[in-house]
């Protein structure tokens, strides 16, 4: 099939490799030109605009959004839609809000135009190992877009999950729990890293927990590979960024009243990476200098401790 990618990032460009890869033809848009070159170099059509790309698709024409969550995605849409017919189908592939694919989709079907919602997971290694797809809409609009599913994702990665909305939902839910397996897997290393007395190879361990054991993942994968090189792991500031769907997790858990203690958990820890010197710790410790006279720290040096009373 012939499809429309617009945005060629990390994600957007390694899936456009993966479909041309497959036999599909992708006309490519990137508001960086440079982006558009390295992806015509692989076989895909280059577009200057995204109405030039929308111009050079067949009927039914589908155009990809691989685009930042908010608003530039929401811009994109109604763009893409003023250059559309009713048939046609827009497909969010980005990190969006499920409440704004269910949005998009009502505003799109008054002008007969589809949409479809597919979370992606799979990351930078999608294009050799195949993306994760989590699809959501009308039957008829995927079973358009289906054969770019099924070439984008591995043997059993794809699944329509529900209507429009269902698909980032899934995603949503999925990056949570991403969220609490790492956090999980880094307390875990952390713990042995303190313990010096036994002198233990965390790579070592990563390595030997991925073969048999319940606690192996493609997660543990990675962590054997970032420990790999302790010179490159050492220089690594301990700052975690969120992409906002951990946030919209825990905040879509407290409408439900579903309780979610460990992903909301490492959502947290992530917040307090950010602040290496927070006001709550720093509180805690001028509480304890306050009323057990223990000593705090100002800058590497020891304050004397207030006298008992």
């Amino acid at each position: 099939m012939r499809l429309a990618m617009i945005g060629l990032g990390k994600m957007g460009a390694n899936m456009t490799r993966r479909l041309v890869a497959a036999g599909h033809e992708v006309v490519g848009f990137d508001l960086n030109p440079q982006s558009v070159a390295e992806v015509e170099q692989v076989g895909a059509i280059g577009a200057t605009s995204m109405e030039d790309a929308i111009g050079q698709l067949d009927v039914p024409r589908v155009v990809w959004l691989m685009l930042p969550a908010g608003p530039i995605t929401e811009a994109s849409i109604n763009q893409a839609a003023a250059a559309l017919s009713p048939g046609d189908v827009i497909v969010d592939g980005g990190n969006s809000k499920f409440t704004d694919g269910v949005g998009s989709a009502m505003s799109l079907q008054e002008r007969g135009i589809g949409f479809v919602d597919a979370g992606v997971s799979g990351g930078v290694w999608g294009f050799e190992n195949g993306f994760c797809l989590m699809v959501g809409g009308a039957p008829e609009m995927v079973e358009i877009v289906r054969p770019a599913f099924e070439s984008l994702a591995p043997v059993d990665g794809y699944a329509h999950v529900g209507p429009a909305g269902a698909g980032h939902y899934v995603k949503m839910v999925h990056n949570g729990i991403e969220y609490g397996l790492m956090q999980a897997y880094a307390e875990g290393f952390e713990l042995m890293a303190a313990a010096d007395e036994f002198s233990l190879d965390l790579h070592q361990i990563a390595e030997l927990w991925r073969n048999g054991s319940v606690v192996r993942s493609w997660l543990l994968d990675l962590t054997a590979l970032a420990l790999k090189d302790t010179m490159t792991f050492d220089e690594i500031q301990g700052v975690v960024a969120d992409s906002g769907e951990g946030r919209w997790t825990v905040e879509d858990a407290v409408n439900r009243a579903i309780p979610l203690p460990v992903i909301t958990a490492s959502l947290y820890a992530r917040f307090a990476s950010r602040d290496v010197n927070a006001f709550a710790p720093r509180l805690l410790a001028a509480l304890r200098n306050q009323f057990g006279g223990h000593a705090v720290l100002v800058e590497d040096s020891a304050v004397t401790p207030r006298p008992k009373t």
